[in-house]
């Protein structure tokens, strides 16, 4: 375990498992959390690994901390505190899952949309009720939630302060899977050892591509080009034309 302040990290050979850790505030995120976030991510850029972000208590993350932001400024804001950690986290190599039970609402919302997949309880609520204490949901909602649901969904959201459910959210294609309350860490590793008996390297590509702006065929060939020169691409597919267990 990383000694941290408000993060809890287990390490493991192929994933990280990070825990939101302010239960007391619901965990909602303060400067502390962003230098730990930002402390996480130049661990996993160093050595590349699955991500699985969670909360502690009965919430992922209600939003971020409110007294912490009544005092920002212009500075702070053209500064983009909260901005760079989740672009930093959207960025990171391997793919990363939240696993969201109760609220994740304003930057708590955020943070579960910078990641790749997001797995929910049933009790999980989205939204990004910025707008009414006067800001603007900033932090990568305006860009990223109409990508993740349409823009139709992300201006009921984020302009008329409509709260997703677990059901409304999986609807609308921001959830991978539902699963009954207290379960979705556990279904989040789950998918993690899905995930991890793929080849790491194209596990990375794949990303890559799927991230890049505009089509990108030839980036697409070299990425591929890259794999088939591989040895593990060859090993597994031996293994798969032999019928040997992966």
């Amino acid at each position: 375990m990383t000694d941290f302040t408000v993060l809890c990290m287990q390490h493991g050979q192929d994933r990280v498992v990070v825990e939101l850790n302010r239960p007391q505030a619901r965990n909602a995120i303060n400067a502390v959390m962003v230098s730990e976030l930002h402390e996480m991510c130049a661990a996993l850029e160093r050595t590349p690994k699955i991500l699985i972000l969670t909360g502690a208590g009965t919430d992922f993350a209600a939003g971020a901390d409110i007294a912490e932001l009544r005092e920002r400024g212009r500075d702070e804001a053209l500064a983009g505190i909260n901005r760079a950690v989740f672009d930093r986290i959207a960025a990171l190599p391997m793919p990363t899952i939240a696993a969201v039970e109760g609220n994740a609402l304003g930057g708590g919302a955020e943070l579960t949309y910078a990641c790749d997949i997001r797995i929910a309880g049933a009790g999980a609520r989205f939204g990004n009720p910025e707008a009414g204490l006067g800001i603007l949901a900033a932090a990568g909602a305006s860009y990223r939630l109409a990508e993740l649901i349409g823009k139709s969904i992300a201006k009921q959201v984020i302009l008329g302060g409509r709260i997703l459910d677990a059901d409304a959210a999986l609807r609308h294609g921001l959830l991978a899977d539902v699963v009954d309350t207290g379960e979705a860490l556990a279904a989040a590793c789950a998918l993690a050892d899905r995930i991890g008996r793929s080849s790491p390297l194209a596990l990375r590509l794949s990303k890559a591509v799927i991230d890049a702006a505009g089509p990108h065929p030839l980036l697409d060939d070299l990425a591929q080009a890259v794999l088939f020169e591989s040895a593990d691409k060859k090993e597994r597919m031996t293994r798969f034309l032999e019928k040997r267990p992966s």
